[in-house]
């Protein structure tokens, strides 16, 4: 006989009565991760919000959600709420300082990239090329010496100065803020140089005036196989322009053609700029028609070249023809404007133009177009209205502009004026022995010979002579 089988055998297990049908549905996913969310975040709602839920879950301690959070932060352009957010972060890495000083460098700013290097230093946070290469951008924007000799040292420091970008950025923060001789220093202490580095020493001279040395420096570029790219060419092009060197530039317009360059609007621009300045105007309105894009820039390189030459008409020609392209003019434009009303005696164009700056064109007048109205006025006789516009001025006359009002009372033999002109020149330059000169002139040719006499004892008293001319054939001989 078997034996009884165990009481449990009897029942069902008390689970199977308990177990729910099996379904197909998935459990839900787990939440995305707090990272993942903050590259997601568009709005300063979103970036609080989740913020909010990284300082509830105590998420906000870990620094690569934070990390994630700060650059969406500061893509955001709400610097301010970053900012807030970096000083809560206890320990912030060199990502995070990175990721603050870059957003910096590029606002109204600046001058905080700075102070946040320091920071990053006094905190034991180790700086890397990224660092610099983004406080470096923040000095070229500043243009203070000091402020790259600064950085300068602290790149030598950490064993950075040979780094490309890092050399990039010092030679273009030196070349901006005038100080070439330590931009060139750095470049020449650098062995093997990219193409950026090239062309940051060249935009560097052809910035600061100096055209010959960045033409003498394209030329080495060239020889040495490195092909310049467009930004180098349209440096270039403005060195030759303001050197006068129209033959270079139109051997770097046939290498364009030869590599096989598009024509953009800037170096088109440059090319413009270059042919109109010094004159040839057939070939700066050729390469004008050409350009598949325009901006207002090119407009302006044809107006003002076209009024430096005496082509008036022409220029206010194009003018009109920037109206009707629904191109907005702006100072640079209205300055060819005035001074095409200046060359043709436009005098009620002029005034037109002048007195409807800021109403229709939103443009406010600075000094060069009071100087041009005051030649313009003075030039068509308008002596008394042109003193009492630069009486009205809100800025403070310059020397250029009293002189322009000088030369026009000498043309219409306005003493008066001209006395008084005279005055305001000699405050602003004391030594400016020219005035008298243009006085004892205009007294000669009155027979007021008294006033001659005393204008000579007044020079002699304060030593202003009149400069000697100098012949180079007469001193070589």
């Amino acid at each position: 006989m078997p034996p009884p089988k165990p009481h449990f055998f009897k029942k069902p297990p008390p689970t199977v009565h308990h177990l729910r049908p099996l379904t197909t549905t998935r459990p839900p996913p787990p939440p995305p991760h707090f990272s993942h969310l903050a590259d997601k975040c568009k709005t300063i709602h979103q970036l609080t919000q989740l913020h909010a839920q990284m300082i509830t879950t105590s998420r906000i301690h870990d620094n690569f959600a934070a990390s994630r959070l700060l650059s969406s932060s500061t893509f955001s352009g709400n610097l301010n709420y970053a900012s807030k957010l970096f000083q809560t972060i206890q320990k912030p890495n060199s990502f995070m300082y990175n990721t603050l000083i870059r957003a910096h460098a590029c606002s109204f700013n600046p001058k905080k990239s700075l102070g946040l290097l320091m920071d990053m230093l006094m905190c034991f946070v180790m700086p890397g090329k990224h660092t610099f290469t983004f406080v470096l951008k923040a000095c070229a924007s500043l243009r203070v010496v000091w402020n790259c000799m600064q950085v300068h040292t602290h790149v030598v420091k950490f064993g950075l100065g040979f780094d490309l970008h890092v050399v990039n950025g010092l030679v273009r923060a030196y070349s901006v803020s005038g100080c070439l001789v330590d931009a060139r220093k750095v470049f020449d202490e650098c062995s093997v140089r990219s193409l950026s580095i090239w062309t940051s020493m060249i935009c560097g001279y052809a910035q600061n005036g100096d055209s010959c040395e960045a033409i003498w420096l394209f030329d080495e570029m060239v020889g040495g196989g490195v092909e310049a790219s467009g930004v180098t060419l349209a440096s270039v092009l403005s060195a030759c322009a303001n050197s006068g060197c129209v033959d270079l530039g139109e051997e770097i317009r046939l290498y364009m053609e030869e590599k096989g360059i598009e024509l953009n609007v800037i170096l088109g621009t440059a090319l413009v700029h270059m042919y109109a300045r010094h004159g040839a105007i057939a070939e700066a309105k050729t390469c004008f028609d050409g350009m598949r894009e325009k901006n207002v820039a090119t407009w302006n390189a044809m107006i003002c070249g076209l009024a430096i030459h005496g082509h008036a008409k022409e220029a206010l020609g194009f003018f009109e023809n920037l109206k009707d392209e629904q191109v907005k003019p702006n100072e640079i434009t209205l300055v060819g404007v005035l001074s095409a009303c200046c060359h043709a005696g436009l005098y009620d164009y002029g005034y037109k133009i002048f007195y409807s700056m800021r109403k229709i064109y939103g443009v406010e007048p600075t000094i060069e177009h009071y100087g041009c109205m005051v030649d313009l006025l003075g030039r068509s006789g308008r002596v008394k209205e042109a003193e009492k516009l630069i009486r009205s001025m809100e800025m403070k006359a310059d020397v250029v502009i009293w002189g322009a009002l000088l030369s026009a009372c000498t043309r219409h033999g306005d003493y008066e004026i001209a006395e008084r002109a005279a005055k305001e020149i000699l405050k602003l330059d004391p030594q400016n022995h020219g005035v008298f000169v243009v006085l004892s002139n205009m007294y000669a040719e009155a027979d007021r010979w008294k006033d001659v006499l005393k204008l000579r004892k007044v020079m002699k008293m304060g030593n202003l002579f009149k400069t000697p001319g100098w012949s180079y054939i007469e001193n070589a001989t």
